[in-house]
């Protein structure tokens, strides 16, 4: 009886909540989005020189969204699922 109690404890014990998986999802979504903003640019003729590589959108809030995305991951994987907000 006291290994079927065990093994049913073991089976609900997951490390993250569903409020971290919530916060995982947003900041893959993030990076994603940097990412696709990143993308593109490039010329079809490798003779031509295509200045929209250089805009602010590939340079700026492509790296931006991308770190934001990753800082939202670390979060999510510090975030304690049990703590609730009257604890605080």
């Amino acid at each position: 009886m006291g290994e079927q109690k065990r093994k049913e404890d073991a089976k609900n014990n997951f490390i993250f909540g569903k409020k971290n998986y919530k916060w995982m999802f947003i900041g893959l979504g993030f990076i994603a989005l940097g990412f696709i903003l990143m993308s593109g640019g490039g010329s079809d003729d490798p003779n031509v020189f295509n200045p929209e590589i250089f805009n602010w959108r590939r340079i700026r809030l492509a790296p931006t969204l991308v770190i934001i995305g990753f800082g939202i991951q670390i979060y999510a994987i510090l975030l304690n699922p049990d703590k609730t907000d009257s604890e605080k």
